[in-house]
């Protein structure tokens, strides 16, 4: 671990429902709210639990201020998948979680003309985060020098499957300057089809206008979009949802299969190197 990560035990705020299966709940953890970063992630485990041993990693969906504005702590989204997610379904009030982050790296700080972020199912929730800094709404860390996500205009193109699995997008609403686009494979929502239907025009419609993609969901997903962009010459970079064991690099549980010079590829842990890398290092025929 770095010096800057933090280890403590964090108390339960509130747990809130998004939509089916998927949750945001709420902990208090100051130290960690105050260095915590867009893209950067942190692990949670239960205090005493055998079941499951090992923390789980979860992205930063956005942190907490108090009326002073300080950070006093994070927001969690997640989907219930299995044990530790089972057991944070059931999570209320004064429950507590063992907490260590913030970890890896988050999104670059890139200055664009219009950031394109495109998300699959509970891959959205990184982008609160990175909405907010981009249009000058909110800022992360404790450094003031810092280089931060600019963008003069944003979008978020959130897919999912059906519209039950759509999650509540309240939390964006006070965004100015964020538009929102939705698809469903079903139609049962917004657009019918696939969240390329929807990337590709807005890479074309406006030439000369500088755009950047951030990407997060399905691997095959994040993959779709990332050729897409290489066919457009649009810089584009993928948070990846790889399963971690220790979440600082030890264990090489996560390795990501990462391009190299001449042909060769090698690999790169999500959890240290990333879990942010530009989509057109990726082999996305490895992964």
């Amino acid at each position: 671990m770095t010096a800057s990560t933090r280890q403590i035990e964090a108390q339960v705020v509130e747990l809130d429902a998004l939509c089916d299966e998927n949750y945001r709940v709420r902990l208090s953890c100051a130290e960690l709210a105050q260095q915590i970063l867009p893209g950067q992630f942190f692990m949670l485990r239960k205090p005493g639990c055998t079941d499951p041993l090992l923390g789980r990693p979860f992205a930063l969906y956005d942190t907490v201020l108090d009326e002073t504005g300080r950070a006093v702590g994070i927001d969690v989204g997640f989907h219930v998948v299995g044990k530790m997610t089972g057991i944070m379904e059931e999570l209320i009030p004064g429950d507590t979680l063992e907490i260590w982050g913030p970890l890896g790296n988050g999104f670059p700080a890139v200055q664009t003309d219009h950031l394109i972020q495109v998300a699959g199912g509970i891959g959205y929730t990184p982008f609160v985060a990175t909405s907010r800094e981009a249009l000058m709404q909110k800022k992360y860390g404790t450094e003031t020098d810092r280089q931060r996500i600019q963008a003069k205009k944003a979008s978020l193109i959130y897919g999912v499957r059906e519209k039950r699995f759509c999650a509540d997008m309240s939390d964006l609403s006070d965004i100015a300057g964020l538009d929102i686009q939705l698809c469903t494979e079903d139609g049962t929502a917004g657009h019918h089809g696939l969240v390329t239907d929807l990337l590709q025009p807005m890479l074309t419609e406006n030439p000369g206008e500088s755009i950047i993609v951030f990407t997060c969901g399905p691997v095959r997903m994040m993959q779709a979009v990332a050729c897409l962009c290489a066919d457009h010459q649009t810089e584009c970079w993928v948070s990846l949802e790889t399963p971690m064991a220790c979440g600082f690099g030890a264990c090489f549980s996560c390795v990501v299969p990462i391009k190299q010079a001449e042909g060769e590829w090698d690999y790169r842990r999500s959890c240290l190197e990333g879990p942010v890398f530009p989509g057109s290092e990726i082999l996305w025929e490895q992964m």
